[in-house]
């Protein structure tokens, strides 16, 4: 493609782009297409000869956008959000324009000196306590993984990695029943073993008790296992826990386990002085992640993780074969050792971008009002006759389900619940997802889109009612 013909279909595109950040309301929240539709309306081989750019785009509007879930949609409500926002979108286009390789700081030094300095903006607008130190990783199940194999590593006194584990003590790792799936797959990839994971009891708020973790440890010890490593949640993702960092971190200590940190969500409220209850005692925290790429408006992929002891993950990951020595080696970060993929992009820029044109104080106001737009979303259930919270509002998330006069049975109101969430999502109006609490069917709302507003909440609430209302719960009882 000649010069001239990429900046016309470039500037066709951006155009697009605009419309589409400025109309995306006018979509259906989740894509409406059946399994292979997408599939279907694509060719089954490659062209043999190029293409028109703008037949291409054409296709791309007709055939690829039906299959596309918005999660820029100001209704959505399903998971957590996964913002954008447009000085992101921006420097997600000088990134890419640029195509750098960020492995090393020789490839780019801006890229590893701004991701130092942007990193270390993000630890004082959260309130961490300096002693800290940042690298982007492309998502918080990766920095979870991270944080196991340096757990690992320093439990088998820096053997693993030669040695394999063979001979040693089973390593266990413990986190809440609340705690995020990806702790499951870490312990798998990092080789631990599932059945050497404990996932421990919660409190009435959701919260990891620490006596169960004493207790758990205690049993694991006089079992001949090693306690390595406890994960700690600030805001699970079923129904926004925070785990006692401070009772969880002096156990970790009396027992030599490294203490990690899943903020993943929650995190992006600790730029609001008022939530930092909520890292009390993260001063024992060996390493911690939350992803700004969630709720901090700036494009996935993006998560900051904050590590102690910098050297330790350097110890864990670093091979230096000669074709990735440089004279600076030794004198300068390497971000490549701090991660698992040797390649990165340029991820810092965005960041840069996001917090320089919105400010501290513009991000403050923003997240400040989705969590009070989750309140009042919580307090009009609460209020409803024929509706209850299963959870209540933690941060920006609460659990609720529909539950009509007459109907007790938990089997009917977990069917009539599920197929509520079903005909909600299926009108394209707004999205939600499913949780269980306390063994019942539970629909989960999370306020967090960068351009959701009360209009937004409330209609999804008058959805949520006038579709609940119509449904026939006798049909549900007989089946």
């Amino acid at each position: 493609m000649e010069i001239d013909e990429f900046r016309r279909q470039a500037h066709e595109m951006v155009d697009w782009m605009a419309d589409y950040m400025a109309g995306v309301e006018a979509y259906p929240v989740r894509a409406q297409v059946p399994p292979g539709e997408i599939a279907a309306r694509l060719a089954d081989g490659p062209p043999v000869e190029g293409e028109d750019m703008g037949a291409i785009f054409a296709d791309f509007q007709r055939d690829v956008m039906p299959g596309i879930t918005h999660w820029q949609h100001p209704s959505f409500f399903a998971y957590f959000p996964a913002n954008s926002s447009p000085p992101s979108v921006l420097a997600e286009m000088l990134t890419a324009t640029l195509g750098a390789q960020c492995m090393l700081w020789q490839t780019s030094p801006a890229a590893t000196e701004m991701e130092t300095r942007v990193l270390d903006w993000l630890r004082q607008m959260c309130g961490l306590p300096e002693g800290f130190a940042g690298v982007i990783q492309d998502s918080a199940s990766s920095a979870t993984l991270c944080a196991l194999l340096t757990a690992r590593e320093r439990a088998t006194g820096w053997r693993g990695n030669e040695a394999g584990l063979a001979g040693q003590p089973a390593l266990t790792v413990y986190g809440s029943e609340q705690a995020h799936s990806s702790i499951d797959k870490d312990v798998m990839i990092a080789g631990l073993g599932r059945d050497n994971l404990r996932k421990l009891p919660v409190d009435a708020d959701f919260a990891l008790r620490p006596e169960a973790l004493e207790q758990a440890i205690a049993a694991d010890i006089a079992a001949g296992r090693k306690p390595a490593c406890v994960v700690a949640t600030v805001g699970s993702t079923g129904v926004g826990a925070v785990d006692p960092l401070r009772a969880v971190g002096e156990i970790c200590r009396r027992h030599g386990a490294y203490l990690h940190v899943d903020a993943a969500w929650a995190g992006s409220a600790l730029i609001l002085p008022e939530w930092r209850w909520m890292i009390d005692g993260i001063e024992a925290a060996d390493s911690f992640v939350f992803n700004p790429h969630k709720w901090l408006f700036t494009n996935f992929d993006c998560s900051a993780h904050f590590v102690r002891e910098p050297d330790d993950l350097v110890r864990t990951l670093s091979i230096l074969p000669e074709y990735l020595k440089s004279r600076e080696t030794g004198e300068v970060i390497d971000y490549r050792d701090w991660s698992v993929p040797l390649g990165r992009r340029f991820r810092a820029l965005k960041l840069w971008f996001v917090i320089r044109h919105y400010g501290v104080a513009c991000l403050q106001r923003r997240i400040a009002r989705h969590i009070e737009l989750a309140r009042e979303a919580a307090a009009w259930v609460e209020a409803a006759e024929d509706f209850e919270l299963l959870a209540p509002c933690n941060i920006a998330l609460f659990n609720f389900r529909y539950r009509p006069a007459g109907i007790d049975d938990s089997d009917v109101l977990d069917r009539l619940n599920e197929a509520l969430l079903h005909q909600l999502n299926d009108s394209g109006a707004l999205y939600l997802t499913q949780n269980k609490v306390g063994g019942a069917y539970a629909i989960r709302f999370a306020v967090g889109q960068t351009g959701t507003e009360q209009r937004h909440v409330e209609a999804a609430w008058q959805a949520i009612q006038a579709t609940a209302r119509a449904l026939d719960p006798r049909t549900l009882a007989a089946e």
